[in-house]
């Protein structure tokens, strides 16, 4: 388990995935199951780990077959001019800088050339938020050999972008981070890339930090190669040590080389070249799709066997074998930082088609005349469902362009044709969708992404999604791992046994890893399994202060309002009747009148007494959706984000 101060790993029932304010710490599993996972739980996979395309090598046949088949099989060869490598880690632990140093050092950008701190996370929300959300392809060339680098989303709630990719690798570089060591969602993406039976390289990054142990990190990671039923050469993993930051790294963490070049060098030799039937029947995996103005729909995938030449007509296969032709009007590679056309790309390599406009992730694109699909991608079902509905406030149509119902349901079926973590159904009426994802930062991206899109939308709160197995109600389990100050350990004991948890292990170490900049406590998480129903909860105590009317919030209403609870609205902000605008101080809603104003019959001077607002709570879209309760709905605009009680519900507590 992992070395940290006054450490409780949890296990609670019904996760949603932040904590304001010491509020609510959620994760999940019971006792038993927690640790039959970590250790004991037999793999669905075979120890003699075969990649996926040896499937193609291995088929019945009859004996009167036998001699026409030793004719026609195609063998496979190695490439060895290419690695195909995806680089994964948990949030914060310095991938994206990592790539970014391999980038400069690989002279991907001119000497002249200004370039971004964090290069790989081109998308606003990524920048925002400091995280991965979306994979992204690049390429370098380093002595002759090109190397293809996808850089991973780091939260398991975008472990469907992970799942994706790890399709078109052979092999992973996992950044550890020098203090922390491997962390629960590391060990959710090296499950994965264990499965396809890839190759690992250990990069040990942030090794020039003051309090690195690099020793214990090393010990920590084999041990969770254990854990998750590694095969011996996996095992036996080369361990790099590596400053992003400065572009250093070395085999030894006291002799660091001046720059990347033994990280480059373990790649050549630790990770193999894509294994393919060069001469085969054309094949490829579609793992990833994007959209351009001009060239509409582009397929991303790399190439299982053949040749795939721009012009060329191909085959559209999936799995149920139901097949469509269409023909490739551009091809691309991944060089440097972006796509460069191609006359042909051979079997191995990493493309991108143009041409094919209804290709859907998972399907193949083959042979026009002997196309035959490879096996699909298969993504963990969701955990969390959430209702979309459109928006029914006063101010709709305010500050959105799409705003009815046909937009609203266009827009969430369009987002499945990307995201394969997510599904989307139809509510209970027609302007209600459900939609489910694997955790509910995984929908709030979505719904954040919307809103900079000009939608205008309300979503409910995030419900975790149930199953029922032998007439008994299961819901999905998360463990969760808690670094807090000792002082602070009841505190969040009791906090998470309001949430069903139980403690199976506490280790209290030096202060090292708690620093300033981390705060006070860190929760991880990671979704283990599906376990017994833990029974009702409460995620919240108290109540909220609803507007009781139409109008603007007066000073003069305000102070006295603040007297109930803790206010999310300053003076002079319209509201409308049924808007949640403050906390109340005890369980059950109050309704009050934040828009009222002085009367003037009660001047009795000519100065006026000065009125002393308390700063109001800054929610942001995240808080929100935390907030709500399942009479209460957020409201999503470009502008604004608000909270409102739902009208087709019975109001409680008034």
């Amino acid at each position: 388990m992992e070395m940290t101060v006054g450490i409780h790993s949890y296990v609670t029932p019904r996760l949603n995935t932040n904590f304001k304010n010491s509020c609510v710490l959620r994760t999940q599993l019971p006792v038993g199951r927690a640790l039959s996972s970590c250790t004991f739980k037999t793999p669905s996979f075979s120890h003699s780990r075969r990649s996926p395309l040896h499937s193609f090598i291995k088929c019945s046949v009859s004996e009167a077959e036998a001699t026409d088949t030793a004719t026609e099989k195609v063998e496979f060869v190695r490439r060895n001019d290419i690695r195909n490598i995806a680089i994964v880690a948990h949030v914060d632990h310095g991938k994206t800088t990592l790539v970014d140093a391999m980038l400069k050092q690989a002279k991907v950008f001119r000497d002249n050339q200004v370039v971004e701190e964090r290069i790989m996370d081109s998308n606003d929300l990524e920048r925002e938020r400091g995280i991965t959300i979306l994979s992204k392809n690049t390429s370098i060339t380093y002595k002759d050999t090109k190397m293809n680098i996808i850089d991973t989303p780091g939260h398991s709630d975008f472990g469907g972008e992970v799942e994706r990719v790890l399709n078109m690798v052979e092999g992973i570089l996992l950044v550890v981070d020098s203090v922390e060591g491997p962390m629960p969602q590391t060990r959710f993406v090296l499950k994965k890339a264990l499965e396809f039976g890839h190759a690992v390289v250990v990069v040990v990054n942030k090794i020039d930090r003051p309090s690195a142990r690099p020793e214990f990190v090393i010990n920590s990671t084999f041990e969770l190669f254990i854990e998750l039923n590694a095969s011996d050469e996996q095992c036996d993993f080369q361990a790099v040590y590596a400053s992003g930051i400065k572009g250093m790294a070395g085999l030894d963490p006291d002799n660091l080389a001046d720059d990347l070049g033994p990280l480059f060098e373990t790649i050549i030799r630790c990770i193999p070249g894509p294994r393919v039937k060069k001469d085969g029947a054309l094949q490829m995996l579609v793992t990833s799709t994007e959209y351009d103005e001009h060239k509409g729909r582009i397929a991303i995938g790399r190439l299982h066997a053949g040749i795939l030449n721009r012009g060329m007509d191909v085959r559209i296969c999936t799995p149920d074998d139901a097949c469509r032709f269409g023909k490739v009007s551009e091809l691309f590679v991944f060089e440097k930082f972006s796509r460069a056309p191609a006359e042909s790309v051979e079997a191995g390599d990493i493309c991108a088609v143009c041409g094919v406009g209804d290709v859907q992730i998972g399907e193949t694109i083959a042979d026009k005349a002997d196309g035959k699909p490879l096996p699909t991608i298969s993504v963990e079902e969701p955990t969390v469902k959430m209702a979309f509905s459109i928006n029914t406030s006063p101010f709709v149509g305010r500050e959105g362009k799409y705003v009815t119902s046909r937009n609203l349901r266009d827009r969430l079926y369009r987002e499945l044709e990307r995201n394969l973590a997510m599904k989307v159904e139809d509510g209970e009426t027609a302007d209600t969708f459900l939609v489910s994802g694997r955790g509910t930062l995984h929908l709030t991206i979505l719904i954040e992404n919307m809103r900079r899109e000009n939608y205008e939308f309300m979503v409910g709160p995030p419900k975790v999604i149930n199953k029922k197995v032998d007439d008994k109600v299961l819901e999905p389990y998360e463990i969760a791992t808690v670094e807090v100050p000792e002082e602070h350990m009841g505190a969040v004991v009791e906090l998470l046994g309001k949430r069903r948890g139980q403690m199976f292990d506490m280790q209290g170490v030096g202060n090292a890893i708690l620093t300033a900049s981390r705060g006070t406590a860190i929760l991880n998480t990671i979704f283990d399994s599906y376990g017994p129903w833990a029974g009702d909860m409460t995620t919240r105590d108290l109540g909220s202060l609803v507007a009781f009317e139409d109008g603007t919030s007066t000073s003069y209403a305000l102070a006295s309002s603040q007297e109930r609870g803790q206010l999310f609205i300053k003076p002079g902000v319209e509201v409308y009747k049924g808007q949640i605008v403050g906390i109340h101080q005890r369980p059950g809603d109050l309704a009050l009148n934040v828009c009222k104003k002085k009367a003037a019959t009660n001047v009795r001077s000519n100065k006026e007494v000065s009125v002393v607002l308390d700063t109001p709570l800054d929610y942001s879209l995240d808080d929100c959706i935390e907030y709500i309760q399942e009479d209460e709905l957020v409201e999503v605009t470009p502008k604004s984000v608000r909270m409102s009680k739902n009208p087709k519900m019975n109001k409680k507590g008034r």
